[in-house]
């Protein structure tokens, strides 16, 4: 076993590579935000969705752009607005009357990358459509079930602080993203560099360094990666913590938790650990690749009760007590 992960470090310290070219190139566009960028490349490793959240003018939108225009891949933006519909986004059977067929047109969603712009702006009935897209991989209209290309990455962004005109993610598509990040604002040292850079009037140039091929060989590989029985037993005892909390010392959250996380939150804090190994050149997880990664990935998972809101506890605050209480192997 010692030798096979010794090998895999290796290939993995050469893979990562192409990471690191691939994070230069993010980098000529956008300032800072390597928390934001670093999570972006898990996603793509783990092939994971991901839900955005923070204030306008944070480049939420022009990161997820960036990162398209680093790939060979099909890019497509949706502005999700209260009068879209779903045909607006899947597509929809379109009647020829010459022959009295009907014949089908594919919508935005077939493309590799999707920025689903402020997606708390559309009505339930099309956040639902995006469902069957996130979770398959496969999209139907009318009777015909159609397979969404690979890779198929939906990035989805909304805004915290402006409710009017918004519809909260119902929480079946909630759990399918596999993190929900917090976008927080630049220091003052980047925040110079970005006035620096956006004050001159030029385009920035980002090339393609990476093609669909690639990184399906790079995710193959990342599929490797070792996870020893301990680190597995640490994932579950935090996933298990969200739902019983009394059984880990816990006894205080009870009444703060509605509900837990899901077996899904299990499968994607492994799958999120193993990427973020990955992008540090190793080729087995660590439990410190767990606490980096597993906020991310349980914040949206774990429903907090009206108790907990009227304290102004977070889920966050919660996930934070957890990993302080659960002993690490």
């Amino acid at each position: 076993m010692d030798t096979a992960i010794k090998e895999l470090n290796a290939k993995i310290k050469d893979a990562t590579g192409a990471f690191q070219i691939l994070q230069r190139e993010i980098g000529k566009a956008i300032v800072g935000q390597t928390y934001l960028i670093e999570r972006l490349l898990v996603a793509l490793l783990a092939d994971g969705h991901i839900l955005i959240e923070g204030v306008p003018g944070l480049a939420k939108t022009t990161s997820v752009r960036t990162l398209a225009r680093t790939l060979h891949t099909k890019f497509q933006r949706i502005q999700f607005t209260p009068d879209l519909l779903p045909a607006d986004v899947i597509g929809t059977l379109v009647y020829n009357p010459k022959d009295g067929q009907f014949s089908t047109k594919l919508g935005p969603i077939f493309a590799n990358i999707i920025l689903a712009d402020e997606i708390n702006r559309a009505p339930s009935k099309v956040q639902s459509a995006l469902l069957e897209a996130m979770q398959e991989r496969q999209v139907t209209i009318g009777e015909k079930t159609f397979p969404l290309p690979k890779p198929f990455l939906v990035l989805a962004t909304q805004n915290p602080i402006e409710q009017e005109g918004t519809y909260p993610l119902p929480e079946a598509q909630v759990d399918r993203f596999m993190m929900k990040l917090i976008v927080t604002y630049p220091n003052k040292k980047e925040e110079k560099e970005i006035l620096e850079r956006m004050s001159t009037g030029k385009e920035i140039e980002v090339n393609p360094v990476m093609d669909p091929a690639e990184l399906m060989k790079l995710r193959e590989l990342m599929a490797q990666i070792y996870v020893d029985e301990k680190v597995k037993d640490y994932i579950l005892d935090l996933v298990f913590a969200t739902r019983d909390p009394a059984q880990y010392r816990l006894e205080s959250l009870k009444p703060l938790i509605a509900y837990g996380a899901s077996p899904r939150a299990s499968i994607m804090l492994t799958l999120a650990s193993k990427a973020h190994a990955f992008l540090k050149g190793r080729g087995y997880v660590t439990p410190d690749d767990v606490k980096q990664i597993g906020t991310d990935v349980l914040r949206h998972r774990v429903l907090v009760t009206y108790e907990a809101e009227a304290e102004d506890i977070t889920s966050e605050q919660i996930i934070k007590r957890i990993f302080d209480q659960v002993e690490v192997p």
